[in-house]
């Protein structure tokens, strides 16, 4: 039982940690997005 626990302490631990760098890189992508969609409405115009 204590070893479950552990396991899942880990784990949640790692899932954290990885979280972080998720959020940051869909800030990125979303931003390169946007700078997408700006320079098409540029060169459209």
């Amino acid at each position: 039982m204590l070893q479950k626990l552990i396991l899942a302490m880990l784990v949640g631990a790692s899932a954290l940690t990885a979280g972080c760098n998720t959020i940051a890189g869909a800030g990125q992508d979303i931003e390169s997005g946007g700078r997408a969609i700006e320079n098409a409405a540029r060169s459209s115009k």
